[in-house]
């Protein structure tokens, strides 16, 4: 017989626990320049043989409220999202729950060091921007020849 007791179910114990662990651990970032869980806007980062591809998903920011820097090979992407109100009949209505970001938010991504500063395109197309990187020509790919 074992002389440990639960008081309760296991499952929900264990359930218990796992919440508990990610409550401690779950929000360490994974990086120096990781941003905070949940943090907006989101980000999606890519790669092809001539650019680094970043799509940040920003759905009801106006383009002209955002900023888009690259310095010191940092990438900043900063702006505001005003916020939405629920349509009501009158004027006294008040939002009991709010899950939808409204702010200022700035979003830092450290780039490779192949990304060449002077090659960056942006386009803000149905709430996503995406923002191309050049890579520097040294850093391409290259098929070799062999003789």
């Amino acid at each position: 017989m074992s002389d440990l007791y639960f008081g309760s179910d296991l499952l929900s114990e264990l359930d218990r626990l796992q919440r508990q662990m990610a409550n401690v651990f779950g929000g360490l970032p994974s990086s120096i320049r990781s941003g905070r869980a949940n943090a907006f806007p989101q980000i999606n980062i890519g790669s092809t043989d001539d650019s680094i591809e970043i799509v940040a998903f920003a759905p009801g920011v106006d383009p002209k409220n955002l900023d888009v820097s690259i310095d010191k090979g940092l990438l900043s992407i900063s702006g505001e999202r005003g916020a939405a109100q629920p349509q009501a009949a009158g004027d006294d209505a008040r939002a009991y729950a709010q899950e939808r970001f409204a702010g200022a938010f700035r979003r830092v991504i450290e780039l490779p060091e192949h990304a060449d500063p002077d090659k960056v395109t942006a386009r803000y197309v149905d709430g996503c921007l995406t923002v191309s990187i050049g890579k520097r020509e040294a850093s391409k790919p290259r098929a070799i020849t062999v003789q």
